[in-house]
């Protein structure tokens, strides 16, 4: 039975369904005067690993500490959920559209790409090539398929050069031993995130030229100053060495320019991380992409678990959160979370080279990639403290200012109690915040004095911002819902409810007073479009202050929300003439059709000089740009 539950467990570890258990500081510190002869000790600094008995006897600390943490503990299913690891400018200039990346100069991977005559789609484990010079005559020059232990997920395109970036099942190639235990049985694979490089000079015949892998689940990838990176998280199977002594707990790589199958890490290309004792590894991968085939791959392991990824040209920052026990609950054996804070980490890029500067631990835990911003040096974060539920923890939400050592030189706390974070985002020397529980406060802080930030102005309106985008520097999109206040389920307190999806428009010119000066709402209570989760769903066109996103929408039915239909809008947003629908992609509805179409459901939208596409997982359209009238439509 022992080995069953071990097992279970491993798998969810493994697949990443579950996140691995954070301890804090101050229980690393209880454990240290634990006596042990092995060669490993706990350092605020960041350490190389010199050798196997070094690294066995770190993750046989990690091991006391899990068994120690969850003897006798129990997880509600609340925690579990919590503690599982975690997938600006847009640039949209020219005569074709870019990703809407965060930070101008950074490119982020996404679903589809374009290079202004070609589009490139993923289609389930397919990436579709589809010649778009003449949009009435659109044309598949090529598929690229891929096998059944291959996923692709995501896409850059730099220069000729065309980037797969997936998942790669391996058939036990990982083990250095094969057993026939429940083990084997129950973990027949692994999983590597798999970089496939292709010449696409000719897009109808694209040509392999390499693949590079590393094991683990990828958390996020990014191309700047010509430079790929990418980072995966690991869960070693440090869980079996209770049966084999000399498990292999290193990471593995494979490159097929040298590789013939994937093999560990070096020991001197691992590090651990300051004050980590997290049973997994974030790895991080370089490689100039001028000449992909030819210039050298460089990877670096850390010891320490990474959810949140930022990314500047010069910086590349990983966050993990800290889960400290609640000892109020110790004589109970209820395993109960007290305070969470959230590690960050400080990577400075220089080409291929990424070397760690510092690390510093900020009260609260961070929402998303948009909850930090590097600017003049200075690193700014927003975070939540406790729980809006909790009524012994009341949540409240901070601002952090650190400098380029990670050292805290100003900040903000106490914000909006009893709420929580939906959104945030730094233009320059101002930083954006909306909180929420009943109403929606648009904070608008100064933070042009790292060492004395402010709150400027707070706008309180119904309903809450899930994005926040730029449209100047006067002006804020914001793509949420509209909220219901429901008096009649009986409850002593009012039900705060979604409504239909809202898209704001507000104008900050006036820091001290924000103001809401346009909105639009679309459909009922189950309205969803990808923008609330997915910033590269939404398209943009500046010139023309067009901005849409793929939505599908419901109504209300009888007993519950039934669909409608879905497709894509397009607005012109402007602080002129406020929020104006220009394109309605619409299906028409279909009382026959109960959902949505996953084949034909839009998932982006992109611009190639007057055309306007629309692209699902089976088929592409294409649109006038001016008058939004339908051109053609492909499926594949």
């Amino acid at each position: 039975m022992k080995k069953w539950l071990i097992s279970i467990i491993a798998f969810v570890l493994i697949v990443g369904m579950a996140g691995a258990f954070y301890f804090s500081k101050t229980e690393i510190s209880a454990q240290r005067n634990m006596s042990t002869n092995q060669p490993f000790k706990e350092s605020d600094e960041i350490q190389t690993v010199q050798s196997k008995e070094q690294l066995k006897a770190y993750f046989e600390k990690v091991r006391e500490l899990q068994k120690k943490q969850n003897n006798g503990a129990a997880i509600t299913e609340e925690t579990a959920s919590t503690m599982e690891a975690k997938d600006s400018s847009g640039g949209q200039g020219g005569d074709y559209s870019t990703t809407n990346n965060q930070v101008e100069g950074v490119d982020e991977a996404d679903t589809v790409k374009t290079n202004g005559t070609h589009v490139f789609s993923l289609s389930e484990n397919n990436v579709v090539i589809v010649n778009v010079k003449n949009p009435k005559q659109m044309k598949e020059e090529t598929a690229i398929p891929f096998t059944n232990d291959f996923y692709p997920t995501k896409l850059l395109l730099s220069d000729q050069t065309l980037i797969v970036i997936g998942q790669k099942n391996v058939f036990r190639t990982l083990e250095l031993e094969s057993t026939k235990t429940m083990d084997s049985l129950m973990m027949p694979m692994d999983s590597m995130t798999t970089v496939y490089f292709y010449d696409i000079s000719n897009p109808a015949s694209p040509i392999l030229n390499r693949e590079i892998a590393t094991e683990g689940y990828m958390n996020g990838a990014r191309i700047t100053n010509n430079t790929l990176y990418y980072v995966t998280n690991v869960y070693p199977k440090f869980w079996a060495m209770e049966e084999n002594a000399d498990a292999e707990l290193r990471p593995f790589t494979y490159d097929s320019k040298s590789d013939e199958e994937a093999k560990p890490m070096s020991y001197d290309s691992i590090a651990i991380l300051p004050s980590s004792m997290e049973g997994n590894y974030s790895i991080i991968s370089a490689i100039n992409v001028s000449n992909p085939s030819e210039n050298e791959v460089k990877t670096k392991g850390y010891l320490g678990g990474s959810e949140q990824l930022y990314m500047s040209k010069d910086s590349l920052y990983l966050t993990s959160t800290i889960y400290e026990q609640n000892n109020s609950n110790a004589k109970k054996m209820i395993w109960n979370p007290g305070e969470m804070d959230t590690e960050v980490f400080k990577f400075a890029l220089n080409e291929t080279s990424v070397k760690f500067i510092a690390s510093s631990r900020l009260t609260g835990t961070i929402l998303n990639q948009f909850s930090m911003d590097e600017h003049n040096g200075y690193f700014r974060a927003v975070t939540t403290k406790g729980n809006s539920w909790d009524e012994n923890k009341v949540s409240e939400n901070n601002l952090f200012i650190l400098d380029d050592k990670m050292k805290t030189v100003g900040s903000l706390t106490g914000l909006a109690k009893d709420e929580r974070i939906y959104s945030a985002r730094f233009m320059g020397e101002k930083a954006y915040m909306v909180t929420f529980k009943e109403t929606d406060p648009l904070f608008v802080i100064d933070v042009a004095k790292p060492t004395a930030p402010k709150v400027l102005g707070e706008l309180k309106i119904p309903g809450f911002s899930n994005y926040l985008h730029p449209l100047d520097e006067n002006h804020l999109i914001g793509f949420g819902y509209e909220t219901i206040v429901d008096t009649q389920s009986g409850g002593k307190e009012p039900v705060i409810m979604t409504g239909g999806m809202k898209v704001s428009l507000f104008d900050v010119s006036d820091y001290a007073n924000p103001k809401e000066v346009d909105t639009e709402v679309i459909g009922g209570q189950g309205t969803y479009s990808p923008i609330q989760y997915d910033h590269h769903a939404l398209f943009q066109h500046k010139e023309k202050g067009l901005y849409g996103f793929p939505i599908s929408i419901y109504g209300k039915g009888k007993e519950y929300a039934m669909f409608k239909q879905d497709g894509a809008l397009v607005y012109e947003i402007t602080p002129e003439n406020g929020i104006v629908l220009k394109g309605d992609l619409l299906n028409p509805e279909n009382p026959a059709q109960a959902y949505e179409d996953w084949e034909s459901s839009i998932q982006r939208m992109i611009y190639v000089e007057d055309s306007l596409y629309t692209i699902a997982m089976k088929e592409i359209k294409s649109y006038n740009l001016n008058s939004f009238e339908q051109l053609s439509k492909m499926t594949y």
